[in-house]
């Protein structure tokens, strides 16, 4: 009997080689990962070192408790717990100190050109030994990791800020910051800073109202700061050098005011501000008003001012409320708008 010839075999589907193929695949995948985090997480620890060492050489405190890597596998992170920083005492920020329960340093994947620095819980800013404590829900700033970055740069955005004690905070629903600081060349700025503030709630009872719907600054520095002397006679150096300060926009909506200035100040012989600037103003008789009752105004200047607010008051092109127009100086320490004298300033103690 003749035997049928048997039909070579078919190599059959072996699923646990493709599945120990993949499982190899990700192990790898995985391997690659955690030696990639750890090396941003070390270059993200030896930067820190490196920017703290810097700032010390220039005179700053800079202090924490031991730092402590985290964020995989999503980001790279050091925390620093109990950071404190402190600029030195003759320099720009002379006096002014930050401190923070938790300081967490963190470079995402998506972004390595950026650095985002979070603090979380009770903080303190502290100048001329002043204290105001303040505590956010979301308090973050991303500072430009790139070669060609403007230096000193940071943008700051916080969340549900509270300023102050407890039973007398201010909060702030929302703010930025944006500040750009560096060694100018010749009429360029030194430090730039523009802030907004939108939803200010006061802990006191004011006759324009508890609630500041926005507020923003627009400011720049001009002439770059000496360094390496006293306080006073780095003002005097940056003064003869011609420097000064640019109120470039200010504005305020609070309640039934609407207000804007612009301005350009310096240091007169005294090294008090001197300056001078416009101010416009939708609502002024109700400004008027908050500032008598508040006691910020005498009343022989707010009943002038009641008097003169409808002749000066103008249509508002835009459809608006009328508004005012006044030019504003400050000069021996009074702040006077259309040569009515508003306030009486404090002397500024450049030995303090």
């Amino acid at each position: 009997m003749t035997r049928k010839p048997q039909a070579p075999r078919r190599r059959g589907y072996r699923p646990g080689r493709l599945l120990l193929g993949l499982a190899l695949l990700l192990a790898l995948l995985g391997a690659g990962h955690a030696m990639l985090w750890r090396l941003a997480a070390e270059r993200l620890e030896q930067g820190f070192q490196r920017w703290a060492e810097l700032r010390r050489a220039q005179g700053w405190q800079v202090t924490h408790a031991p730092p402590q890597r985290g964020g995989w596998p999503l980001s790279a992170s050091l925390t620093l717990p109990g950071f404190r920083l402190a600029a030195p005492p003759g320099g720009l920020f002379g006096g002014l100190a930050w401190q923070a329960a938790t300081v967490r340093l963190r470079i995402l994947p998506a972004d390595l050109r950026t650095l985002q620095v979070e603090a979380r819980g009770p903080q303190r800013l502290i100048a001329d030994s002043r204290e105001l404590p303040f505590v956010a829900d979301r308090l973050s700033a991303a500072l430009p990791l790139a070669e060609n970055a403007p230096p000193d740069s940071a943008r700051i955005m916080a969340h549900q800020l509270r300023l102050g004690p407890p039973a007398g905070a201010v909060t702030v629903t929302e703010a930025e910051a944006t500040l750009n600081g560096g060694s100018p060349a010749e009429g360029d700025a030194s430090l730039t800073l523009a802030l907004t503030l939108n939803g200010v709630t006061l802990p006191w009872a004011l006759p324009l109202g508890r609630q500041v719907e926005a507020a923003s600054l627009e400011m720049a520095l001009m002439g770059a700061l000496p360094g390496g002397q006293a306080p006073t006679r780095r003002a005097a150096a940056w003064r003869d050098a011609g420097g000064s300060l640019e109120l470039r926009a200010l504005t305020l909506h609070w309640g039934e005011v609407a207000a804007s200035a612009a301005a350009t100040l310096a240091l007169d012989a005294a090294l008090q501000p001197t300056g001078a600037g416009t101010l416009r103003v939708a609502g002024a008789a109700q400004g008027l008003e908050a500032l008598s009752e508040a006691g910020l105004l005498p009343a022989r200047t707010a009943s002038l001012g009641r008097s003169l607010v409808p002749l000066m008051a103008r249509p508002d092109p835009a459809g608006g409320p009328p508004q005012i127009e006044v030019p504003l100086t400050l000069e021996d320490r009074t702040l006077a708008a259309a040569r009515i004298p508003l306030l009486r300033l404090p002397t500024i103690d450049w030995a303090r």
